[in-house]
């Protein structure tokens, strides 16, 4: 069995993973003969032959029938590939072979809950989707005055896959008026109020340092804080332990922990507090005498005060005068 071994440009090369595998079906080579990886996996392996050129993709078998598969297949793909799992390849090329082939296997791998393969790929698009959402929520801007004299709003964030330019859109929807980027290992994304631009990974050394507004931050987290509804565990299950070196918050969690049962115990044992403003309460309204209407009838024109009657259109009059019936 002749194998066929695929480089993508990068790890998440979904056109360059749609055309090697539209062509491999089509030419009915098996997913145990097609190897998968990146141009980056590739120049890290000794042993792997350097790719020459583009890929060389098998011609399609005679009367090989046209690749069809359903919406939401491709839905999932555009989301699995983007997980860190070297194997995602193999999987969605797997799926996508039993789907080609017809009968029971594509029944299974297009429709059946229970499939193996199907299980499996959700798993993985549903952890891409938890850590797309962990990154919504704990990215944390700092300004940077650049030499031009505007201001470029930066966040360093260390996902668990690779999300970071699939995931800009959010941040382009929330501050579409702010210049932002934001640095991850594994790209890194920058919006300048119009275009969005995508570029290689970058060092947590090349994230700004702490400022005032962060100092600002840690004192109100501080006094919001509220003892008495700690919860370490759904507090860790909500955030993560690995997310903490990246938020400054953290670093006031462990204390705000190790004295919250005492705060507690002293807002207890404290004495109720009277408010040093009472707002006043509204005048009573007055009632209506009994018989009388709850809503007061219109005021009606003294005698003699009455304004001139309106003059009556000829488009009024004569369908009047034709009727023989008067105008309103």
């Amino acid at each position: 069995m002749q194998r066929h071994s695929i480089t993508l440009d990068h790890p998440t090369d979904w056109p360059g993973f749609r055309t090697a595998a539209r062509a491999l079906v089509q030419a009915n080579v098996p997913p145990q003969a097609v190897d998968w990886r990146c141009q980056a996996d590739a120049a890290e392996d000794l042993f792997a032959q350097k790719p020459h050129g583009h890929n060389a993709l098998p011609p399609p078998a005679p009367g090989a029938p046209a690749l069809r598969v359903p919406p939401d297949f491709v839905h999932l793909c555009e989301q699995l590939i983007l997980h860190r799992d070297p194997a995602r390849f193999a999987l969605m090329y797997r799926l996508l072979w039993r789907m080609a082939q017809g009968g029971h296997e594509a029944e299974a791998a297009r429709h059946d809950p229970l499939d193996a393969d199907r299980m499996l790929a959700h798993h993985m698009v549903r952890a891409v989707r938890r850590d797309m959402h962990k990154m919504h929520a704990f990215v944390r801007f700092r300004p940077v005055v650049e030499p031009d004299g505007n201001t470029l709003h930066m966040a360093w964030f260390e996902p668990d896959h690779y999300i970071t330019v699939a995931n800009a859109g959010f941040f382009i929807r929330r501050f579409t008026q702010m210049r932002w980027a934001i640095l991850t290992p594994d790209a890194c994304a920058r919006w300048d109020g119009q275009h969005l631009h995508a570029g290689p990974g970058a060092q947590r050394s090349d994230a700004p340092p702490p400022d005032a507004g962060e100092a600002l931050w840690l004192t109100y987290y501080r006094h919001i804080f509220n003892p008495a509804r700690l919860k370490l565990t759904m507090m860790k299950k909500e955030m993560p332990t690995r997310y903490w070196h990246n938020l400054p918050e953290a670093a006031l969690i462990t204390e705000l922990a190790q004295t919250a049962h005492e705060r507690s115990a002293r807002m207890v044992e404290a004495e109720a507090t009277v408010p040093r403003r009472r707002i006043a309460p509204p005048p009573p309204r007055s009632q209506p005498a009994a018989g009388a209407p709850l809503i007061p009838a219109p005021p009606r024109a003294s005698p003699g005060t009455e304004g001139p009657t309106p003059p009556v259109s000829s488009a009024t009059a004569a369908p009047a005068a034709a009727t023989g019936r008067a105008a309103p």
